[in-house]
């Protein structure tokens, strides 16, 4: 793998995840603590001595094993990772975290530790309204997680320590906004299935070697070229994608995917976690306050879709594509209002509904064709 490129290695990385950290696991022997979104700080299990690994599903993977356990008609993504659980392909895990981020993967949790438990297992309690009383109980909660992981590693989570990996974390975030703006370029000059390998290899990988990673990936970006014509600029919005697939069906369509609103994209990474005195407070504001997830009340109107409209605009996008895994009710909810949003701002939106398998294929090919046919058009 070292032959390879920056942006190879990322592509060969998520193809086998479940390797590398086995492997991180060995050479470090650090333990590893898988977790499902990102509301419980990766920053804290790093300062605590373990190495965080963000749990990935196989999109279209058979889940018998799991329906044993779960109800067959609930959110296929959930149920498609307990499988992996099931199947021993996350054997390499010490511990679990879960974040309340909606009703069945709270429910994965109390099923998953009850049948399989971890050396290590912890619910990270999320409210969905931001008020000053919510803001306290997730404070609070931050530290309820730190105390719990220096009881299971031995490690104190001292303020220098999470500084430290705040201060890592946020070098990472800079060298991820420059990789977003070679996406400014028509044709940009990173495509957006590139992009996202990267940030999937960011959930697997130690701090400092991610940051290698993305520094050797820009210094490949920006060698590069503008090739080709220019495509209809799309914007990718919607529930969780951990697979590159669906940004290549997009490409393979004849658009270019060149900015994102999903819970693994530029969420994540539009902004620094403020560093102040007290860090609880600047996790709270990032992951809590300012994380923009449909599964957090933002009161009544459109307004809370204004940040979507800046983003398009910003980056030159000429349509939206939703991509929804079925069940996800708090994207669902939202999309009819956000459909009639950017319809009043004469940008198009194409909804892709699916169980979280890109199948029939075919389908969802067909619609993205004539989808990207019409903008050329």
């Amino acid at each position: 793998m070292q032959n390879l490129s920056a942006l190879e290695r990322a592509a060969a990385m998520a193809a086998q995840p479940e390797a590398l950290a086995a492997d991180l696991r060995r050479e470090s022997g650090q333990p590893v603590i898988g977790y499902l979104c990102c509301f419980a700080p990766p920053e804290i299990i790093s300062a605590a001595g373990a190495i965080p690994h963000r749990i990935t599903g196989r999109p279209g993977e058979p889940t018998a094993e799991a329906d044993a356990y779960m109800e067959p008609y609930g959110c296929t993504y959930v149920r498609n990772v307990f499988t992996q659980g099931l199947k021993g392909r996350l054997d390499f895990m010490d511990g679990l975290v879960v974040s309340h981020s909606c009703d069945m993967i709270q429910r994965l949790y109390g099923i998953w530790t009850y049948y399989h438990p971890f050396s290590y297992s912890r619910l990270f309690n999320v409210p969905h309204q931001v008020t000053p009383w919510s803001e306290r109980f997730f404070k609070r909660e931050l530290d309820f997680f730190k105390e719990s992981l220096e009881q299971f590693t031995g490690q104190k989570v001292t303020d220098e320590k999470l500084r430290r990996e705040i201060e890592l974390a946020n070098s990472n975030r800079a060298l991820i906004r420059q990789l977003y703006r070679h996406r400014l370029v028509n044709p940009p000059l990173l495509r957006g299935s590139e992009m996202l390998s990267l940030l999937l290899a960011g959930g697997w990988l130690p701090p400092k070697d991610f940051n290698r990673l993305l520094k050797e990936a820009l210094e490949e970006v920006e060698k590069r070229a503008p090739e080709g014509p220019a495509r209809p600029r799309i914007l990718v919005w919607g529930s969780l994608l951990d697979n590159i697939a669906f940004y290549k069906m997009i490409e393979e369509a004849g658009g270019d995917v060149v900015a994102d609103d999903t819970c693994i994209g530029f969420r994540l990474f539009e902004k620094d976690i403020a560093v102040h005195e007290d860090l609880n407070e600047g996790l709270k504001d990032h992951y809590f306050v300012n994380f923009q997830c449909p599964r957090t009340d933002r009161g009544p109107g459109t307004a809370r879709f204004e940040y979507l409209l800046q983003r398009a605009r910003e980056y030159n996008a000429d349509a939206f594509v939703g991509y929804i895994i079925s069940f996800c009710d708090p994207h669902k909810f939202d999309y009819p209002d956000l459909r009639d949003y950017l319809k009043e701002a004469d940008y198009p939106m194409l909804l892709i509904d699916d169980n979280y398998s890109f199948a029939p294929a075919g389908t969802i090919q067909t619609r993205l064709q004539a989808f990207v046919e019409m903008l050329k058009a």
